[in-house]
């Protein structure tokens, strides 16, 4: 009887899942949303969401799928990392994973865990508890990539309210970058941009002056910056003192070893000059 599958494959086949690092600005903070972990492996751990793909979905419908039942979202920005497959990443079989990242504002996520977990919360990214699997690995893959395209992309915009202050723009920066940008250079370089704008608007409150407010530039698809920012710090004294410092510690090291080889020159010159006059 003629096989009814003559073109199957006989190699084994590894299970896919796709994993997500749902990222969100909150208390000021770049944070991630984690589950713990209530089955094995590694029960009572904290991980990323995810799951396995379903044989009739592809990686993004599996992705999408994944995020609104993690976080009841269906629209959010969703990009992909990239993939994992360490043989041993998973204890139960042999498991690819396709990581992706995605940005939602935290007052619109109602964390509710899953059938599968414990426990469901935010955890800031400069404080996360140990990962289950791989996924320490898959984070800083996904952090990476952001800090990365936010510098050339529109992504900050992501994770602002429909109408934002300078100042909050600027923040988003901050905090992904991991660096306080001088606020001059900032506004002159945002002055550059095509995807925002000014609704003409002021927010007022608070003891400080109104501030103007922007919002994007067009709805949907945006365009890139055609500028990327230089991302110019603000220095403190202290490590202005301590660069100082280092520089005239570098100069007087330097200023010693010229000193000190024009020396060994003159000695070994005056010493050629004996030997020939003894001759």
């Amino acid at each position: 009887m003629a096989d009814p599958q003559p073109h199957r494959y006989k190699h084994p086949h590894p299970a896919v899942a796709v994993d997500l690092v749902i990222f969100t600005l909150l208390n000021g903070q770049l944070q991630l949303l984690l589950i713990e972990r209530g089955i094995e492996p590694y029960r009572g751990a904290w991980a990323l969401p995810g799951g396995f793909m379903r044989i009739d979905e592809d990686l993004v419908a599996a992705a999408q799928r994944e995020l609104v039942e993690e976080t009841g979202i269906g629209e959010a920005y969703l990009e992909q990392v990239g993939a994992f497959g360490q043989p041993k990443r998973d204890p139960r079989e042999r498991v690819v994973s396709v990581a992706y990242f995605a940005i939602l504002p935290a007052h619109k996520v109602a964390l509710a865990a899953g059938s599968d977990a414990k426990a469901v919360a935010w955890h800031p990214y400069s404080e996360l508890p140990e990962l289950a699997f791989d996924h320490a690995s898959i984070v800083a893959a996904a952090k990476a990539k952001l800090a990365e395209k936010v510098n050339r992309t529109t992504v900050a915009l992501e994770f602002l309210p429909p109408e934002f202050t300078l100042t909050e723009l600027q923040q988003v920066f901050e905090t992904i970058r991991g660096e306080t940008l001088d606020k001059r250079n900032f506004r002159k370089w945002a002055g550059t941009l095509s995807y925002i704008k000014a609704t003409g608007r002021l927010r007022r409150g608070g003891q400080h002056r109104p501030a103007a407010l922007f919002k994007p530039a067009v709805k949907g698809a945006m365009p890139i910056p055609t500028a990327s920012l230089e991302w110019t710090t603000v220095a403190t004294e202290k490590s202005s003192a301590s660069e100082a410092a280092a520089k005239a510690q570098y100069r007087r090291g330097f200023e010693d070893a010229v000193s000190a080889i024009n020396k060994a020159f003159a000695d070994s010159s005056k010493g050629v000059l004996r030997a020939l006059a003894s001759r």
